[in-house]
């Protein structure tokens, strides 16, 4: 729940779209009986029936009874980490944080503790201190597969993707597991392969998880390939699947929401996203929730309910987790664009991968600055994406600086596969595509 400092030439940006598709079907091919000896795994990842409350009281209770073992804190840590997935409560960072400096402080070389560490890390967003925190836990367990995670995804954040493509070859030969297989369709649906992302995801479905809500993850990131594609009754079920694995299950929930608009549903939507924002107000949600609103013609509810994202954006700055790249999003198209262009540059310089790039490049033209925004929004887009929302801000761009050409490509790519990928901005597309005709 994403470049370069330097703008790459047309040439060497497919030269490294095409290595890096090479690198990732490879991944396939990858056999247990070429990959090296697997050390141990970290004690904080055995599957377990376990609810997560029960098991940090478990572990609490491990730490009390054995206060100098640095294990039972990266265990606690870990745990904690899981209650935010399955919470969105923020604050259970603070926890983690506080865990892991006392399992560091007792032991600086545990391996259990730099990973989890890393975890944090990129929970919070600071990917460069993730990268750093991976590489010195594969200096401590060389053979060990859990710092791959950290690794890939701080690497993909950070815009390092030939670095991020050998990174989880090396995962995968070592142990394919859900982890590894959900990053190979994350790699595939950057670089535009949305068919092969979801046989990616269907990998890690059948892998299994260490908890159940490990299983209703991928199955919600399958829904939303699938709705991606247009496919919607395959959406549907991906979701159902995942609210059957784990009741409840706010992602999936708010699936259904977009399902819903999608289909035309505007009124559903509004409800389904309600709920969610209820139980879980995590800015996505609460965005998707006011767009609906707006799109129904609701203003009024859609500018009450969109002034949550301040609030919900201060509470996960207070936890430690960098919000610019999706806060300059909102800023840009429904705040200040010139905030959101100081948000975005910022995200740049510190994670320069082509979700800040579509940031930045939107900002710019929401700004009034469409030629400096197509450039970024060029960025965005040189991996091969399919992602609806960064060919619709492309689109946009290319509009304000008469790229004409560019504007018809974009905006027909935009609505190829799901011409409803948004309530609020596929009509936009549809009405700037009609007026080319």
């Amino acid at each position: 729940m994403t470049l370069t400092h330097r703008l790459p030439t047309k040439l060497l940006a497919a030269a490294l779209a095409f290595a890096a598709a090479l690198a990732v079907f490879a991944l396939a091919s990858s056999r247990h009986s070429a990959a090296p000896s697997v050390a141990r795994e970290p004690a904080f990842v055995p599957a377990t029936s376990q609810s997560t409350d029960a098991r940090i009281a478990s572990l609490q209770a491990t730490v009390r009874s054995a206060p100098k073992d640095p294990r039972g804190y990266a265990e606690l840590a870990q745990a904690y980490l899981q209650k935010v997935r399955e919470t969105g409560d923020a604050s259970f960072y603070t926890r983690a944080g506080a865990v892991l400096q006392t399992a560091r402080r007792l032991n600086p070389g545990s391996t259990d503790a730099v990973v989890v560490a890393g975890t944090l890390a990129l929970a919070r967003h600071d990917f460069s201190g993730a990268q750093t925190l991976a590489q010195r836990a594969r200096r401590l367990a060389p053979a060990l597969a859990a710092p791959y995670a950290v690794l890939v995804d701080s690497l993909i954040e950070l815009g390092r993707y030939r670095e991020a493509a050998r990174a989880l070859q090396r995962w995968v030969d070592i142990k394919p597991t859900l982890s590894s297989y959900a990053r190979i369709s994350y790699w595939r649906e950057l670089h535009g392969d949305l068919a092969g992302a979801s046989d990616a995801l269907r990998a890690a479905i059948s892998a299994g998880g260490d908890v159940a809500e490990n299983g209703a993850y991928v199955q919600t990131l399958l829904g939303n390939l699938d709705l991606q594609r247009g496919r919607l009754h395959s959406a549907d079920l991906a979701y159902r699947a995942a609210l059957a694995r784990f009741a409840g299950y706010v992602p999936a929930q708010a699936g259904l929401a977009k399902l819903a608009a999608t289909r035309g549903d505007l009124a559903a939507a509004t409800r389904r996203y309600r709920t969610v924002v209820e139980r879980l107000p995590l800015p996505e949600y609460v965005v998707g929730l006011g767009e609906t609103e707006l799109a129904a013609g609701r203003a009024s509810a859609a500018r009450r309910d969109l002034a949550l994202v301040g609030a919900e954006e201060k509470l996960l700055r207070a936890a430690g987790v960098d919000t610019d790249v999706d806060l300059a999003l909102f800023e840009a198209s429904h705040g200040s664009p010139a905030r959101g262009v100081a948000l975005a540059r910022r995200a740049m310089a510190t994670a320069p991968s082509v979700r800040s790039a579509d940031a930045l490049g939107w900002a710019l033209t929401r700004a009034g600055q469409p030629r400096a925004g197509l450039r970024y929004a060029r960025r965005a887009l040189r991996l091969g994406s399919r992602d609806a929302m960064f060919l619709y801000h492309a689109a946009v761009a290319a509009r304000g600086a008469g790229r004409v050409d560019l504007e018809r490509t974009w905006l027909t790519r935009s609505l190829a596969a799901n011409p409803r990928f948004s309530p609020l901005y596929a009509p936009k597309a549809r009405r700037m595509l009609e007026a080319l005709r």
